[in-house]
């Protein structure tokens, strides 16, 4: 298979906006629920869900999501149907004004972190196949079918929402066991879902991402893209455990450190940085993979080194062990990829 594009993380560990949360309450009050109820543990205030340019933690809009579960454990399919373009701001405008499904895809990935995506996506061609992949590894138990339910419904609305047609879907897999009833499963998707399978994946036709979408402005793309690069370069500064890991893995040599070397760098023990890691929804070895893929790409594409020397300048003992972690995170060699990206 070969990726579509490389999203931009592989976590759901960034600040995020207040729309999502904004939608959750909505929801809950059109069912019965108390704001006070799901917002208990989040430490939001009521009145900042008012302000459009306010910002939250992760884990704060997760405590929201964990009290809806919790109470309406079956409506990650009703809740995810509810995200529209729009409920992304900027970043959705981006989507509507895309000039190809696939523009919008990429689009998405590259700007993964202005989302509120707990489920770290990833959009594969195998053939004559698009499959777009969820990985809720990372999340809590209580919460990742849910999760897994609604963002892949709200990428599905997203998508209907672009094209002129109907999304042409050819199969939806969940790993979780099937719910009692699946009847709006089936008005999302278009199809039964699979479930108890070993993957959450929607699979549609590949010919679907040349399809030009209906309200596609370059003008407004141009826009909306460098609107999207500031935010994100801003959001990307903020603190945090993670992006503390990960600006000095980005700063290493030859990623020589270990997690112990690490921890002390942060004046915490590994125990503590591997927990805290855990909550935020990422680990160390996610974190140097993320950083290494990253530097392994600008390394094959934008100069002439062989795989020996970039494996040898990320740290690899041998040229082998590097090809098969390539391989891991973008489903194809590395002297491939620099070949495609070329």
């Amino acid at each position: 298979m070969r990726s579509l594009a490389e999203p931009v993380v592989r976590h759901w560990d960034f600040p995020r906006g207040v729309a999502s949360v904004a939608l959750l309450l909505r929801f809950g009050a059109e069912h019965g629920l108390t704001v006070g109820s799901l917002l208990d543990g989040s430490e939001i205030d009521a009145a900042l869900l008012t302000d459009p340019v306010a910002e939250i933690e992760a884990r704060q809009e997760l405590a929201v999501v964990r009290n809806l579960a919790g109470l309406l454990p079956h409506a990650g399919i009703a809740v995810g149907r509810r995200y529209h373009a729009t409920t992304f701001g900027v970043l959705g405008y981006a989507f509507l004004s895309a000039a190809t499904l696939q523009d919008a895809i990429t689009t998405a990935l590259r700007y993964l972190d202005l989302s509120f995506a707990f489920t770290a996506p990833t959009a594969e061609i195998d053939g004559d196949r698009l499959v777009l992949a969820l990985d809720g590894g990372a999340l809590p138990d209580g919460v990742a079918s849910f999760l897994v339910e609604r963002d892949l419904a709200a990428i599905h609305t997203v998508v209907g929402e672009l094209l002129t047609g109907a999304v042409p879907v050819l199969g939806v897999d969940f790993a979780h066991a099937e719910p009692g009833d699946v009847r709006e499963h089936e008005e999302v998707f278009g199809v039964r879902p699979r479930f108890g399978a070993g993957a959450d994946q929607s699979i549609v036709d590949v010919s679907v991402l040349a399809e030009a979408l209906r309200l596609a402005s370059p003008e407004t793309t141009a826009l909306c893209e460098e609107q999207c690069r500031t935010l994100a370069a801003r959001r990307r500064e903020s603190p945090g455990v993670a992006q503390e890991v990960r600006r000095l893995l980005e700063s290493s040599v030859r990623f020589e450190e270990s997690m112990p070397s690490v921890a002390r760098a942060l004046g915490v023990s590994p125990r503590t940085l591997r927990r805290r890691l855990t909550t935020s929804g990422t680990s160390y070895q996610a974190l140097l993979d993320e950083v290494r893929a990253k530097r392994a790409v600008r390394m094959l594409t934008d100069g002439d080194l062989s795989v020996e020397a970039v494996a040898e300048r990320l740290g690899f003992a041998e040229a082998a062990s590097f090809i098969h972690a390539f391989r891991r995170w973008f489903g194809v060699t590395p002297s491939r990829y620099g070949r495609l990206r070329r």
